[in-house]
């Protein structure tokens, strides 16, 4: 990570130099200290978060393996609950992990992941002969997070489904959450008759989501503006493969589900441009530099679900877990 200090100031000697602006080396280097300290505590702050978003995602997509009549509609509508892990709530910070900034007081802080609570230190350094000084960026202080969304699916021939959801974008107490995506299931306990008179089905889907989750993030007032990196984004692409069995029981239905997932990790600083950018474009450098903690990851979930049908209304409720654990209800209605 620190290599980025050297990148960060190359492109800062080489921007100021066309500038008519008479910056010294030193406060050249000490702009590359901090975007890189910057850069170090965005990843510890959203990743934990960026996480759970594909756990959230990944739950609830197959309403029930079992084939339906031909253009059947299905639409429900649902609330997801995520259960947030102490394990990534915080982090630990000490003095000798930065080089421009210092914990104001202290030599280490306990400070709050974008999953944290509310609890802040200050940050200092300083720069162009200015103290540079903020409060790091808090969590969302809530032990669940609860989102509606809409779902709904119809049913094709020969056995597929095509399934939906789109969620409005969650407002949580530091920033935002949404999700939306597609897929296709496609049953195969039809090409066994004699499962199926025992009314047990069986399927495999593919899906395709998209979540976007932002945070409040740092707001940095320095003697040559603000930095303008007030707002996080994680954008995440997922890719889920599931296998679902189930077992009816008159107008219960129980639902096993095998998911994996692979999505890939987007990092960017967004939001309204700091007073800053007027001497050099901060957002566009740190965006470069965040592409160096995107990540690939595959995560392997396990789900149950129950079904239970009221003419053609259905309640359902279902559990994910693995690394996390996330819970669903919803309630539908079968046109």
């Amino acid at each position: 990570m620190r290599k980025s200090v050297t990148i960060i100031g190359l492109f800062l000697a080489f921007f100021f130099s066309q500038k008519s602006m008479a910056q010294t080396p030193q406060e050249i280097e000490q702009i590359g200290h901090l975007l890189s300290d910057a850069l170090l505590y965005s990843e510890q702050y959203i990743v934990p978060a960026t996480d759970a978003a594909v756990y959230q995602a990944s739950a609830a997509w197959i309403m029930s393996p079992k084939k339906r009549k031909r253009w059947d509609v299905n639409l429900g509508l649902h609330t997801n609950i995520f259960f947030v892990p102490k394990a990534d709530r915080t982090f630990q910070i000490q003095n000798s992990d930065f080089e421009f900034f210092h914990i104001e007081g202290a030599t280490s802080a306990t400070v709050p992941t974008s999953l944290g609570n509310d609890n802040q230190v200050y940050l200092v350094g300083e720069l162009g002969g200015e103290q540079v000084r903020f409060k790091t960026p808090q969590g969302i202080n809530q032990e669940t997070v609860i989102y509606p969304y809409l779902h709904g699916s119809i049913e094709l021939p020969y056995g597929f489904e095509f399934i939906a959801r789109y969620s409005t974008k969650t407002k949580l107490k530091r920033g935002d959450y949404q999700v939306y995506g597609f897929g296709l299931k496609h049953n195969f306990s039809q090409y066994f008759p004699k499962v199926e008179t025992k009314n047990i089905y069986f399927s495999a889907a593919a899906i395709y989501s998209k979540e976007d989750i932002s945070f409040d993030f740092l707001d940095i007032d320095t003697a040559y503006g603000n930095l303008g990196i007030n707002n996080l984004n994680g954008l995440v692409d997922t890719f889920h493969f599931q296998l679902s069995a189930s077992k009816e029981f008159k107008r219960f239905e129980l639902i096993w589900n095998f998911i994996v997932n692979h999505s890939s990790f987007e990092y960017v600083v967004s939001g309204e441009k700091g007073s800053i950018e007027e001497v050099i474009p901060i957002q566009e450098v740190i965006n470069g530099l965040l592409e160096r903690i995107a990540k690939d990851k595959t995560n392997v979930l396990g789900e149950i679900s129950g079904r239970y049908q009221i003419s053609k209304i259905y309640l359902q409720s279902s559990i994910a877990f693995g690394k996390f654990v996330n819970g669903n209800i919803g309630v539908q209605y079968q046109f």
